[in-house]
């Protein structure tokens, strides 16, 4: 079958039915040309990336020769050393796995053996609530609004978390929101409350690394918080959306020292190790972004996301400004009568392939039919064609 014949067919006639989250629609955008459907890395490698691919032959000996602890401890001190968290980096607790989703099992699996419920944030990606729904775990939403005023995000807490757990991305996936538009005081009020209230928080941060050589929204050292504020907690987070390596990437689970016991046991049922490799290539990456900055990261999602801006300056697609410039762009359908869902499936047909934002309201998915999310971590020359054929795509709906 061609690529062509591929992208006249609908997702749903595939499948045989109507696609039931994200991810299945991240699968059917690989499918297509232009595809800004997942938030997994794209891009080409810079120049000094590609002299860590011309040395893999040399990673994977040196891997293969040393001991699997070597690996997971020089991966964890590259990691932390750039996002600058030295109190997770001295604690050496942190535990390891080879994808976000299965720190969020594990997560998922100590609030099913607690039988906790859980406040949810919404929007955001819906495999956390698929994840967590799929064990068993009562979730409950909790809007973005409720964290907009530092002067009273204790009391919206207060009056709208009833369970045991609050669970929050930070940066969130897909608005950008983040905490740190209030300095350390979003996140203090936040930790606040759960110590007060005996909740257990629980943070995504696999977007973090967005907030990294950012004046405007600087990461400060979070576990140091956490840890000093004796609040019961658990972090993940990620490299998979940061570094260009064919997700061959690592997940991190780190949590306070009341649950730590059990929730070792927890992670030990799901896996041993990650690929010791893997840990020596991703090390390798890390260490080149504390060198640059992250410049080669963070420079092509200025690029595309300045392009995708102009290019649909005046379409019915509005950009939604971040609070941190994550790898995803969020816009609003600035139609009356058009939804996500129809939009996107006639997108589809030209080729490209944008998420509809429905899912990410995972409660009430009717508020994500004005929404559309856009992948940014792609090639330059590839989102600029996908951009002005989109463009042309929007030019049948008039403002």
């Amino acid at each position: 079958m061609t690529t062509s014949s591929i992208r006249t067919v609908s997702p749903e006639a595939r499948t045989g039915g109507a696609l039931v989250d994200l991810t299945q629609h991240e699968i059917e955008a690989l499918r297509t040309e232009f595809n800004l459907a997942d938030a997994h890395t794209h891009q080409r490698q810079s120049a000094s990336q590609q002299r860590i691919v011309a040395r893999l032959p040399q990673l994977w000996y040196e891997a293969e020769e040393g001991l699997q602890e070597t690996y997971e401890q020089r991966f964890t001190d590259a990691f932390f050393r750039l996002h600058r968290q030295s109190t997770a980096l001295a604690r050496k607790k942190t535990m390891l796995s080879y994808a976000a989703s299965i720190s969020t099992m594990v997560v998922g699996m100590y609030l099913k053996q607690q039988r906790m419920a859980v406040t949810l944030i919404e929007p955001c990606f819906d495999n956390l609530y698929d994840v967590l729904g799929n064990m068993g775990v009562p979730l409950y939403p909790i809007d973005e609004s409720a964290l907009a005023d530092p002067d009273r995000i204790y009391d919206e807490l207060r009056r709208r978390v009833r369970t045991d757990a609050l669970f929050l991305v930070d940066p969130n996936n897909p608005t950008g929101f983040s905490l740190l538009k209030h300095g350390r005081r979003g996140f203090e009020e936040v930790v606040r409350f759960c110590k007060d209230h005996d909740k257990l928080l629980v943070i995504d941060f696999c977007f973090a690394s967005f907030t990294l050589f950012d004046p405007a929204v600087a990461r400060f050292d979070m576990y140091e918080l956490l840890e000093n504020s004796g609040v019961r907690y658990m972090a993940i987070e990620d490299t998979g959306k940061t570094w260009p390596v064919q997700d061959a990437k690592c997940a991190m689970l780190t949590v306070s020292d009341d649950i730590h016991e059990a929730v070792y046991n927890l992670h030990t049922s799901v896996l041993l190790n990650v690929s010791p490799f893997v840990l020596n290539m991703l090390a390798e990456y890390i260490e080149d972004s504390i060198r640059d900055d992250l410049a080669s990261v963070r420079d092509v999602l200025t690029r595309n996301r300045e392009t995708a801006r102009k290019a649909l300056d005046g379409t019915i697609l509005e950009y939604q400004e971040p609070v941190v410039g994550v790898s995803v762009a969020w816009f609003r359908i600035a139609h009356p009568e058009l939804t996500a869902t129809e939009l996107q499936r006639e997108l589809t047909g030209d080729g490209l392939y944008l998420l509809p934002g429905r899912y990410f309201y995972w409660s009430q998915p009717g508020k994500g039919e004005s929404h559309l999310r856009v992948a940014l971590a792609r090639d330059p020359k590839m989102f600029s064609e996908a951009m002005t054929r989109l463009t042309r795509a929007l030019d049948r709906y008039a403002r």
